[in-house]
């Protein structure tokens, strides 16, 4: 329960701008209160959101349970291998309030067993897969998703100190595939990712993957982004075990695990998924043309009903609890907090995010997650993808926001974009790029990255792609020079440095950008011959020295064990030095530390004066010594900076400072020291 007058108290502090709108916050809050109210009672929200422990089949010494959640069905029997697929021999009962119970002697019910539900409305019957199944795989004899009974043996954690008391790092994320994190032309496993593909991340000094397309998806092409069964992981990579090892074996690397949850909408195939499960529209989902993404063709949740909260946020507790997952990326925000889905909206002006246009519902039910998650784990990761930049989104619950941990930085990628498409590297504005790199809501973290997926997919372009383009193809031996090809390889580390140096919070990079990976994702589909050519990763490039992608990677590995060793982006915001437009020069401080960008594709700078009476502490004995270049030859730069000399803040006509020679695309960093 909040407080609402101290809530309201704390947002006038943190955001002026909230002021008019507090009416409309006000309610929202009210109507968290009484949601809370009627979900928890006197309980505590740990203890009510339970549903995978009392719904699906549950095992006991000598009985089988199971129950499911039907509330317009007429009957309901539950078949499978177990019975030849008799359809009608099991009936359940209903106990009330929509829920359907039936028992079994341990003898019948069986780990690894093939079933379905049916599900009787009006004369008719359908198949079902249950909503609360843990594994739904292909059924051998008929090649289509069916539900399987797990009862796997208990898995032998060693990270129970980890899973409740590690430290709260700064997260430099690595977001992955498992499917196509191989490089083989198939379906990577989860025991692969793990034996393997750890192994790049920690050597990278990522401290934090990001899984994506766990929760179990017909269509693989979707990238996990059209979910059927919630509760499942994904059968292609292998058996909830081998998740629960390779999650153990990172928390042993101390790599926290993030899963990418869909909570923001659902698969519509009828069968497979939560639709039309009892037969009925309104189940899980808002009934009618609300219950419908028009440009996802998917199913939009129904936020305001109680059984479909339990459903969410239990699903939300049983990742946290069985499988020790460190928080979640929360995918879709924008599309459940409008009901427009943010199609079309430009989000200018408070007023779009306080109006008939926003879902209240849904705001409710991401600040109950964000509570339970923090009472399953203290210490746990919360993100949110909202590209509308709603207000109070990575603000605690008590002083009336999201209780999200970050938000995600959706505007950066657009704008190096933007930049690259329609500017020449001499024209790049650098105040533009300094206000989108590190304007935020007040209080609020974020997380800032340069690309992700999305840019990676076909019908883009990652962002080598598009500095290189078809060069890429002919120009990534050492061997060869081009004024094109070697611009862009020095822009694709300044853009990736600039961009993590100025952010606050945390970094996410995804899997193969980091070295500037040569293919775009395109998964296997009818008009590619079903070829997994395109979904996989090419670490063989990576380990050849004769390529420039050892440049890169070089590079990144650097980047992230810098601001790793001084965490920088736990400290205090950038203080800006000097921006010029006409030399495409950025300066600014951070901690003992001095950044210097010269982003002009080919004017050099000597003897560029940077001055150092930051906040007018003036000290004439100021002493600097460059501690990390771009330039560096392992990156392939050409050695231009002198990481010997020592630069010493000194009085003339410009001010107090020193002067330093810049080279054209280059990035320093400069340390203070003492004797």
């Amino acid at each position: 329960m909040i407080n609402i007058n101290k809530a309201i108290i704390k947002l006038k502090k943190i955001d002026k701008y909230l002021v008019p709108y507090f009416s409309d916050i006000k309610m929202h809050l009210e109507r968290y209160n009484q949601k809370y109210q009627s979900l928890v009672g006197n309980e505590d929200i740990y203890n009510v959101c339970n549903g995978h422990h009392y719904f699906g089949f549950q095992k006991s010494e000598d009985v089988v349970t199971f129950r499911e959640w039907l509330p317009g069905a007429d009957a309901v029997w539950l078949c499978g291998d177990f019975n030849n697929w008799n359809h009608y021999e099991y009936p359940l009962n209903n106990i009330g309030n929509g829920i359907w119970e039936i028992k079994f002697n341990n003898s019948l019910l069986k780990h690894g067993q093939y079933v379905k539900l049916i599900v009787g409305r009006k004369g008719s019957s359908f198949e079902r897969i249950p909503a609360y199944i843990k594994r739904a795989t292909l059924d051998p004899n008929t090649n289509k998703l069916c539900g399987q009974i797990w009862f796997g043996e208990e898995f032998k954690w060693t990270d129970k100190t980890w899973f409740r008391n590690k430290k709260n790092t700064m997260p430099l994320i690595y977001e992955a595939h498992i499917g196509m994190a191989q490089e083989h032309g198939g379906v990577g496993t989860y025991r692969e990712f793990a034996d393997k593909t750890l192994e790049w991340i920690k050597k990278c000094g990522y401290n934090t993957i990001q899984l994506m397309a766990i929760e179990e998806h017909p269509y693989y092409a979707s990238f996990g982004y059209q979910v059927t069964n919630f509760f499942a992981p994904s059968y292609r990579f292998g058996t909830p075990e081998d998740l629960k090892y390779l999650i153990n074996k990172a928390h042993k690397m101390k790599i926290a695990v993030l899963l990418d949850v869909v909570h923001s909408h659902a698969c519509p195939n009828i069968g497979e998924g939560l639709y039309l499960q009892d037969a009925t529209d309104e189940q899980y989902f808002l009934s009618g043309k609300r219950g419908w993404h028009e440009a996802w063709k998917t199913k939009c949740f129904n936020y305001g009903r109680d059984e479909v909260l339990h459903f969410l946020l239990s699903n939300l507790k049983y990742w946290l609890e069985e499988f020790h997952f460190d928080g979640f990326r929360f995918d879709g925000v924008t599309s459940m907090l409008y009901e427009d889905h943010g199609l079309g909206t430009s989000f200018m002006s408070y007023d779009q995010y306080y109006s008939l246009n926003t879902n209240v519902d849904a705001r409710i039910y991401l600040m109950l997650a964000n509570n339970l998650i923090h009472r399953v784990n203290k210490k746990a990761i919360t993100i949110a993808e909202d590209m509308s930049g709603m207000p109070g989104m990575a603000l605690p619950i008590e002083s009336g926001g999201f209780g999200f941990d970050y938000r995600l930085s959706m505007g950066i990628p657009d704008m190096w974009i933007k930049l690259i498409k329609e500017k020449k590297f001499e024209d790049w504005n650098v105040f533009y790029m300094w206000h989108e790199l590190t304007t935020s809501r007040p209080l609020e973290k974020t997380i800032a990255y340069a690309e992700s997926h999305d840019q990676a997919l076909v019908g883009d372009k990652t962002i080598m792609f598009r500095l290189v383009d078809a060069e890429m193809y002919t120009g990534m031996e050492k061997s060869y020079h081009s004024l094109s090809m070697d611009a862009g390889i020095d822009m694709h580390k300044l853009i990736r440095f600039l961009t993590i140096t100025l952010a606050s919070g945390g970094y996410l990079n995804f899997m193969g950008n980091e070295f500037g990976h040569p293919e775009w994702i395109d998964f296997p589909r009818e008009g590619n011959g079903w070829s997994h050519h395109y979904a996989r990763r090419q670490w063989s490039l990576v380990e050849n020295d004769n390529y420039k992608y050892v440049w890169l990677a070089n590079f990144d590995k650097q980047m992230i064990n810098f601001v790793n060793s001084c965490n920088l982006l736990k400290s205090s915001k950038a203080e800006k030095i000097w921006l010029d437009e006409q030399k495409n020069i950025i300066i600014f401080s951070r901690l003992d530390y001095i950044f210097v960008f010269n982003l002009h594709p080919n004017m050099s700078q000597d003897n560029f004066f940077i001055n150092t009476n930051i906040n007018n502490n003036i000290n004439i004995k100021n002493k600097y010594k460059v501690i990390f270049s771009s330039d560096d030859d392992d990156f392939g730069g050409q050695n231009r900076i002198d990481k010997e000399y020592i630069y010493i803040s000194k009085t003339n006509e410009y001010g107090y400072g020193f002067n330093i020679y810049i080279p054209c695309r280059s990035a320093i960093v400069l340390k203070k020291i003492t004797d």
